[in-house]
């Protein structure tokens, strides 16, 4: 502070005549050097581990010199209001001081970072894929963690504006095309994926590529755990059957999804669930004023709570978990007396296909009248949005899951016509790692060591991911108005042949060879293909690219499909299964009933273990 305060004055005067009154000059001195102390200690730049300076630091320390070069200014117009004092002195004064400051305070970042540079062009060689914040974060961990050894050499992004440019040092080559190139020439051992949501066609391009070339390749966590925490070097993870097949980052409209959701009470069925839970983290992202989880097993709905209360600690939202069961109308009607939710999000349903084939009351009960209750009673409370999650099994039904999906659609549409609230269908695929799904199992009997059991060669599915689907059940959510069906874009359907081999291969052994792949052959109530609509409902496009929209109904008749609904629920009272599949046939005429049912009835429980 004293030097700079002296070379103003220097520079300012080019000689020594300001020391001729040298009274006001070191009066002068003192206000600055006292008012300076007092600021920079209670703005706490003293405080800082200067090893690690940042840009925030710098400007911490701009601010800082700026307001106490206005304070001391101020004190010294109050002494002698600039007698003897020329006024550019003050400027000078704190542009030598900013210049001295930094150099003191960001020298040993610079030095220390220089050094490290230097000794890292002999450690580990790595390349990193995805040019954005995310990889621009990642580069800053890797560079504080010097015990890791590694030396980052290049970035890849399929961005054409990004290459040729830098980032801390470090050159964007190209896209992911010159891979392999980049590989050899460069010498790199290990490769990272740092994009924030990868398309799953450039993980497995790059995955093969790294495994020809004999390299190493590792992917950062998923757009919601970063999210969460910044990455980390110990979140590095291998690539997973996930990454394989997942899509290009969805494009989510913020502020319209954001405009039904924050601060709002939202409700969520099924928040147990693996699409429910999902559904809760994604809306807590958009800060509602209440969450409420609403399950009736106990255990799942306990660790969404505690997960959800952990994560979002630092947002005001006030998390309620109510254990209920959507087949109890009178429990229901209480919970929304109680917590009156603006946004219900219903995802509480029975899915797996061959437990639901055995068990068609349940399926009636949980998936057709516990819709039925649900929607009903956000129409008595006023309700603004109700979004169904559905399913592709809905489309020709030939079982009795996707039957009773079709007919809780269907009522949807008829309610529709004559509510204030405004009911909504998502229409979907299978979601990879959901519970009961393909993933799990295939994980499962790997780790036994096979043999992996595939019901048919031929058999191929749609799949999204978790967030994928999540987030565009958000975005349908804030587009519906009376009774539409939504449609997911699903990409291109998957063999799961094909999906049984790449985890195998992910898993580190050699499919046929290592593990075995047996087919068990189609169960009742399974196709060799899903459909996600029907000829007669046609489609149109969405603003959004990702969401179609299926035509409605032409004619509705309420009471007529109430009485036969009110049928199918006697029927299933009663528990009798059989009749329930001829009621279903009643209500949606393209159900088709697998008339091996009947003989095959009585060994279900076999077949489908």
């Amino acid at each position: 502070m004293i030097l700079s305060y002296f070379l103003a004055h220097i520079v300012r005067f080019e000689d020594l005549r300001f020391l001729e009154n040298q009274q006001v000059f070191f009066t002068c001195l003192a206000i600055v050097v006292v008012s300076r102390s007092i600021v920079f200690f209670y703005t706490g730049i003293y405080r800082s581990i200067w090893s690690y300076a940042s840009l925030h630091d710098l400007l911490g320390i701009i601010k800082a010199t700026v307001l106490s070069s206005l304070i001391s200014t101020i004190a010294i117009l109050f002494y002698n209001r600039f007698s003897q004092i020329s006024r550019m002195v003050p400027i000078l004064d704190t542009l030598f001081l900013l210049g001295f400051l930094c150099l003191r305070s960001l020298g040993w970042r610079m030095i220390r970072d220089q050094i490290f540079h230097s000794n890292t062009k002999h450690g580990t060689p790595i390349l990193l894929v995805g040019a954005g914040k995310l990889g621009a974060t990642f580069l800053s961990e890797i560079r504080r963690r010097t015990e890791l050894d590694l030396t980052p050499v290049a970035f890849l992004d399929d961005n054409v504006t990004k290459v040729g440019g830098y980032i801390q040092g470090v050159p964007i080559l190209g896209g992911v095309e010159i891979a392999e190139e980049t590989i050899y020439k460069y010498g790199i051992r290990k490769v990272i994926m740092t994009a924030s949501q990868p398309d799953g066609r450039v993980v497995s391009q790059l995955m093969k590529t790294c495994e020809a070339c004999g390299v190493e390749f590792r992917i950062l966590p998923s757009f919601t755990e970063y999210f969460l925490d910044k990455p980390k070097i110990n979140q590095l993870r291998e690539v997973q059957v996930e990454d394989l097949l997942g899509r290009p980052t969805v494009e989510l409209e913020i502020d319209q999804i954001r405009s039904y959701l924050e601060g709002k009470d939202i409700l969520v069925t099924g928040a147990g669930g693996s699409i429910g839970s999902e559904i809760c983290r994604q809306v807590a992202l958009f800060k509602p004023r209440s969450l409420i989880l609403l399950d009736a097993a106990e255990t799942p709905l306990y660790e969404v709570d505690y997960e959800l209360r952990k994560n979002f600690a630092n947002l005001p939202i006030e998390f309620k978990s109510v254990i209920a069961d959507v087949k109890n109308l009178s429990r229901l009607s209480a919970v929304f007396e109680t917590h009156r939710p603006t946004v219900v999000f219903h995802s509480a349903a029975y899915k797996h296909v061959p437990m639901m084939e055995i068990n068609p009351s349940e399926a009636v009960l949980n998936n057709v009248m516990g819709t039925k209750n649900v929607a009903d009673v956000c129409r008595l409370n006023g309700v603004d949005r109700f979004v169904l999650i559905s399913t592709d099994k809905a489309v020709n039904p030939v079982n009795v899951m996707g039957v009773s999906k079709r007919a809780a659609e269907i009522y949807l549409q008829h309610i529709s016509q004559s509510s204030r609230t405004k009911f909504i269908t998502v229409r979907f695929g299978n979601v990879l790692g959901s519970n009961g799904s393909v993933i799990p199992r295939f994980r499962e009997q790997i780790k036994r060591g096979g043999p992996v059991t595939v019901t048919h060669p031929d058999v191929i599915r749609y799949f999204m991911t978790i967030p994928e689907a999540t987030q565009l059940v958000l975005q349908a959510g804030s587009m519906g108005e009376h009774g539409e069906i939504f449609i997911l874009d699903m990409g291109e359907p998957v063999k799961i042949l094909s999906l049984a081999e790449e985890m195998i291969r992910l898993s580190g052994y050699t499919p046929h060879k290592d593990i075995k792949i047996e087919f068990s052959g189609l169960r009742p109530g399974e196709k060799l293909f899903e459909e996600l609509m029907l000829n007669e409902e046609g489609i149109k496009k969405t603003h959004h690219p990702k969401i179609r929209i299926a035509a409605p109904l032409e004619s509705y008749n309420l009471l007529l499909f109430q009485n036969k609904l009110n049928k199918l629920f006697s029927l299933a009272k009663a528990n009798k299964d059989k009749e329930i599949f001829y009621a279903f046939k009643d209500i949606i005429p393209e159900y088709k009933i697998h008339e091996e049912y009947l003989a095959w009835e009585t060994k279900a429980g076999k077949k489908m273990l």
